[in-house]
C-alpha cells in the first residue's frame, strides 16, 4: 500500500485554509501545499508532486471540479486521487454529488480533529 504524505489543498477561504493546515499537519502529520485558487494550484502542482488533491468545490473563477479536470490533463497527475470539500448538499443517490472523477468528499463544516482520519479512510479505500 502506498503512503499518503503530500496533499495539495485548494481552498479560497483563508480561515478554512488555516484550520485545515493545523488539522492535517498536527493530527495527520501530512505535508500540505495550500493554494487559494485553481490557477495557483496549476502553477504549484509540479514543484510539490502531491499524493492527493483536496479541493474546495465552490470557489470563484474555477470550481474544484474544473481544477481537477485541468489537473487531470497533466499526464503525471492524471490518476492522482482527489477528495472534495464542500458545503454543497450531497445527495444520497450520487454520494459525491460532484465530479465523478473525485474519490470522496468531506462536508463543511468539518471536524478539525477527525479531518486527518477522514482523509486517511478515503485514501485507504482508494489504494486497496
Amino acid at each position: 500500500m502506498s503512503v499518503l504524505k503530500r496533499i495539495l489543498h485548494v481552498e479560497d477561504d483563508f480561515d478554512i485554509q488555516e484550520i485545515t493546515k493545523l488539522a492535517l499537519e498536527t493530527f495527520g502529520n501530512f505535508e500540505l501545499c495550500q493554494c487559494s485558487n485553481g490557477q495557483d494550484a496549476l502553477d504549484q502542482v509540479h514543484g510539490f508532486d502531491p499524493d492527493l488533491f483536496l479541493l474546495d468545490e465552490m470557489m470563484p473563477g474555477m470550481s474544484g471540479s474544473e481544477v481537477l479536470i485541468k489537473l487531470r490533463l497533466i499526464p503525471q497527475f492524471s490518476s492522482t486521487p482527489a477528495v472534495f470539500m464542500t458545503a454543497k448538499p450531497i445527495s444520497d443517490s450520487q454520494p459525491l454529488g460532484l465530479n465523478p472523477s473525485g474519490h470522496g468528499f468531506i462536508a463543511k463544516p468539518f471536524n478539525p480533529i477527525s479531518l486527518a482520519d477522514q482523509i486517511t479512510e478515503i485514501w485507504q479505500a482508494i489504494v486497496r
